[in-house]
C-alpha cells in the first residue's frame, strides 16, 4: 500500500544546467518500491503547485544500517520541475508512493536490454540493481541530444551494465537515434537466446523500440510517461488505449493499469507524441 510521507531534501546534485537527482529521506516508501514505479510528489507544503507530479523512483538509498530513502531524476520544464530543481537539503517534499506496476525483471537465461530516451533513463537504475541481484546479463540503450546529457553512466556501469550510446549530434556514440544501436544489436543477437526488452522515453521513440524489438520476435515493456493528476486513478487524466488480442480499443488509467504496460498492447495511434 502507498504511505504518505514529508520526506526531507538529503541532497540535490545538479547534473547540468537542467537536469538534477534530488534525494529525499523518504525510507518508508523506499523499501516497498519496485523496479519502475512512480511516487507523487509536490515541494513544501502550500497550495503552490496545487497538484503533485509523477517521477519514477530513480534510485533506492541505502547506508550500512539499510533503506535510507530514495532518488529523482528531474528535468525542469515547468513550475514544479523548476522548484525541485531549485531546493536545498533540509526542504521539504511531500511524497506519496510507491504506485503503479511495476516491471517484470528478467531471470536467467533471459537477457535484459533497457532502452532510455533523455529523462526515460529515470526508471532503470533500480530495474538494473534487481537484474543484477538476478544475476542477469543487461545493457543499457541510452541516447540523449548530446554526450553532456547522457547522465550517471558510472552508476550503471557499477551495477555490471553493459552500455550502448547514442547522441542526436554525434558527440558520443552511435549519430543519431537510440534506435540505431538497438537494430544493430537485435540483427547480430541469436533468436535463439531468450531476451526482455524495457522501453522509457518520448512516445515516438518507445513506439519505434516495440516495432523494431516485435520485428525481431521480440516484446518490449514501456513505461508510458503520462500526465497524472491524482496517481490514485480517480481524475482519469492518464488514461492510455490499449487491445489486447483481437479485442477492440479499451482505456485504461495509466497510474493504475501502468505506468508499466506490454508495448504491443498499446494503441501508439491513439496515445499522442509525447
Amino acid at each position: 500500500m502507498p504511505v504518505d510521507v514529508d520526506a526531507v531534501v538529503l541532497s540535490n546534485a545538479r547534473l547540468s544546467p537542467d537536469y538534477n537527482v534530488l534525494a529525499l529521506a523518504a525510507p518508508d516508501i523506499a523499501i516497498r518500491a519496485k523496479p519502475g514505479q512512480f511516487v507523487m510528489v509536490k515541494p513544501g507544503r502550500g497550495d503552490h503547485p496545487l497538484l503533485r507530479r509523477p517521477f519514477s523512483v530513480f534510485e533506492v538509498l541505502r547506508d550500512t544500517g539499510g533503506v535510507t530513502g530514495l532518488s529523482l531524476l528531474n528535468k525542469r520544464i515547468g513550475v514544479t520541475t523548476r522548484t525541485l530543481f531549485g531546493l536545498e537539503p533540509g526542504a521539504a517534499v511531500r511524497c506519496l508512493g510507491p504506485l503503479g506496476r511495476p516491471f517484470s525483471p528478467a531471470a536467467p537465461p533471459e537477457r535484459a536490454w533497457m532502452v532510455a530516451g533523455g529523462v526515460g533513463l529515470a526508471p532503470f537504475h533500480g530495474l538494473a540493481a534487481a537484474l543484477r541481484a538476478r544475476g542477469v546479463e543487461s545493457t543499457l540503450f541510452y541516447g540523449a541530444r548530446s554526450a553532456g546529457e547522457l547522465f550517471r553512466l558510472d552508476a550503471f556501469r557499477r551495477l555490471g551494465v553493459r552500455l550502448a550510446l547514442a547522441t542526436d549530434d554525434g558527440s558520443r556514440g552511435d549519430h543519431g537515434r537510440v534506435t540505431l544501436p538497438l537494430e544493430r544489436a537485435l540483427r547480430r543477437l541469436d533468436p535463439a537466446v531468450p531476451l526482455r526488452l524495457y522501453a522509457c522515453g518520448p512516445t515516438p521513440m518507445m513506439r519505434a523500440v516495440t516495432n523494431l524489438a516485435d520485428a525481431h520476435g521480440r516484446r518490449t515493456e514501456v513505461s508510458l510517461e503520462q500526465v497524472m493528476g491524482c496517481g490514485l486513478g480517480g481524475c482519469y487524466s492518464c488514461v492510455v488505449p490499449i487491445r489486447r488480442g483481437g479485442e477492440a480499443p479499451r482505456f485504461v488509467r495509466s497510474c493504475l493499469d501502468g505506468p508499466v504496460f506490454d508495448g504491443g498492447t498499446v494503441v501508439w495511434d491513439g496515445l499522442g507524441a509525447g
